[in-house]
């Protein structure tokens, strides 16, 4: 899979019949290049959001044959649900994933809008982003009037569709095409039945608000301006919309919101500020949940969040931060929470690691046992670098491990946001080397693919030594960076032995015994593979750097276990 990724999550009119949900599937899994990553059927809404993510051109193949079969097998004259609506394949937004931009996702968005319209004959608007005018950026306004009032608002002129027809299909409807960033679908849940309640607690916090009234109740006379419109009363929270339902299949009421831009609102907050708006309403959050996918980095910032509020290091693990998260915010109450399905960047790596080496595909998935006997097979890769970046990981790793002991030591607590600090930059330090563990392998192999090149004519030459060269450097500059990265961890090292937990402080020298190794280990990777490139300033300047850099680890280090053999 190229590393340009977009991800399209079209959601289907249709979330009872799974034999239905199924064939639309089935089409896109069809596609080479792309890989669907969930389907999360919701039987109050009646509803499906589908979320796969691949190479633009064939994510837009994998739409279009599912968008189809949507028309084929949804009629949406018989539709009922509890989400607004007005097509078989309701929206069909695409989001810049990797390596691709808001603008350039705009174009493929429009593409398949076209493509809609064109090969498939349907009724198309474009939104977000990807709207051709500034009235039709809003999806509300798109959808308004939902289907049932479609067939009269295609009879205005102003309405006219972006693509396809300007006429009422009773069996498909009309579909949104939209290029939008991520879209947070999250819904609270709440300790009540009462749908009226729910909406007043979303009307709190929703941007949009509620409709302002003279006598400030929710059924009084609205104040009107002086153009004769409604007076809105915005909600406390920005990019987020929201509605109140009941769920009869959970036998509760929820604040479904849809939060726009995480950046602005992350979860955490949108769930924190329910709970106030919910208690002084008398009524009590009891979990959430997410529809589709959610990225990693709001996982782990709702983590951290709930992690300061009981005063407790943010250094630890990003599985324990996770699942931090998920008791937090609830996100297990309905059913089980699975992060390797649920958070984009776990399911993407586990669809493309599927075929790769490894339990879990990479190096960095293995057991400690299934590692070592792989580096002790007859395979030349994983070698030395490698093995120098999982030592240098295991330093810092030893490092944070001190910091987290010391931010909950009895008598220290007033020190814990100083040591979770620490933690935080080792922590940092510990995944970047268990990074670089894969791609020092992945290094090596594309020098190995470069000789294989074909050489038969002056110009397959030419462009055998540039990939030959280009390969060299890069199995020189991972570790290298290896070597920056773990001499930059010995801080922690360093500050642990000093500052840390007394009981600890040998630990802290073992991580910097590790780190010393795996500075000279990665820089003998370093000289190696130097005699294969042709540039010798180049060549000359990194050996240079890196002579130096392991010079400071090895004072570094002795002066590191000076300070703890003074405590032992």
């Amino acid at each position: 899979m190229s590393n340009q990724l977009i991800e399209c999550v079209p959601n289907f009119s249709e979330g009872n019949d799974l034999s239905i949900i199924k064939q639309i599937t089935d089409q896109i899994e069809a596609v080479e290049g792309v890989k669907l990553l969930d389907v999360d059927p919701g039987q109050a809404t009646n509803r499906t959001v589908v979320t796969f993510v691949g190479t633009p051109d064939e994510v837009l193949d994998a739409a279009v044959a599912a968008v189809a079969k949507a028309a084929e097998l949804i009629d949406m004259s018989k539709h009922t649900g509890e989400h607004p609506r007005f097509g078989a394949c309701d929206v069909c937004p695409l989001v810049p994933v990797s390596n691709i931009d808001m603008e350039e996702t705009v174009e493929y968005a429009r593409k398949l809008a076209k493509r809609l319209g064109d090969e498939l004959g349907l009724t198309i608007y474009c939104y977000e982003s990807a709207a051709l005018t500034d009235e039709r950026r809003n999806l509300a306004t798109v959808r308004a009037g939902e289907y049932e009032g479609l067939k009269d608002r295609l009879a205005k002129p102003g309405w006219k569709p972006d693509f396809g027809p300007a006429k009422f299909n009773a069996k498909s409807g009309a579909t949104a095409v939209g290029a939008r960033d991520f879209l947070v679908a999250y819904n609270i849940n709440l300790n009540t039945t009462s749908t009226r309640r729910a909406n007043a607690i979303a009307f709190d916090v929703r941007e949009k608000g509620r409709v302002k009234t003279e006598d400030g109740t929710p059924g009084g006379k609205p104040v009107l301006d002086e153009n004769g419109n409604k007076v809105w009363e915005p909600g406390l929270l920005k990019c987020v919309k929201g509605i109140g339902w009941f769920i009869e299949e959970y036998g509760v009421a929820q604040i479904s919101m849809n939060l726009t831009n995480i950046s602005v609102t992350p979860v955490h907050v949108a769930f924190d500020a329910v709970c106030e708006q919910a208690q002084a309403r008398g009524v009590r959050v009891t979990g959430s949940e997410l529809v589709g996918l959610i990225p990693l980095q709001a996982m782990l910032d709702a983590g951290k969040y709930f992690l300061k509020k009981q005063q407790r290091s943010t250094g630890i693990a990003d599985p324990e931060i996770i699942k931090i998260a998920v008791k937090s915010l609830g996100l297990d109450e309905l059913y089980p929470f699975k992060p390797e399905e649920k958070i984009i960047e776990y399911a993407i790596a586990q669809e493309q690691n599927r075929d790769r080496k490894g339990a879990a595909g990479r190096l960095v998935g293995m057991t400690v046992e299934d590692f070592v006997w792989e580096t002790a097979s007859e395979s030349v890769a994983p070698g030395g670098g490698s093995v120098s970046a999982a030592v240098g990981a295991l330093g810092a790793a030893l490092a944070t491990m001190v910091a987290n002991l010391s931010s909950h030591k009895r008598g220290w607590d007033e020190r814990w946001e100083e040591f979770s600090d620490w933690a935080e930059k080792g922590k940092s330090y510990h995944d970047e080397l268990l990074r670089l563990i894969d791609e020092d392998t992945d290094a090596f192999n594309k020098i190995m693919d470069s000789f294989r090149l074909p050489q038969g004519t002056e110009a397959e030459k030419t462009a055998r030594r540039q990939a030959i060269q280009e390969a060299a450097k890069g199995a020189i500059m991972i570790p290298f960076r290896v070597m920056e990265k773990v001499y930059e961890s010995m801080a922690v090292a360093k500050a642990m032995a000093e500052i840390g937990n007394p009981a600890s402080v040998s630990d802290a020298g073992v991580a910097a015994l590790c780190a010393r190794t795996a500075v000279m280990g990665a820089y003998l990777n370093v000289r190696i593979n130097a005699g294969q490139v042709e540039d010798k300033s180049w060549i000359d300047d990194i050996l240079t750097k890196g002579q130096e850099i392991q010079e400071k680890a090895i004072a570094l280090e002795r002066e590191i276990l000076e300070i703890v053999n003074s405590k032992l």
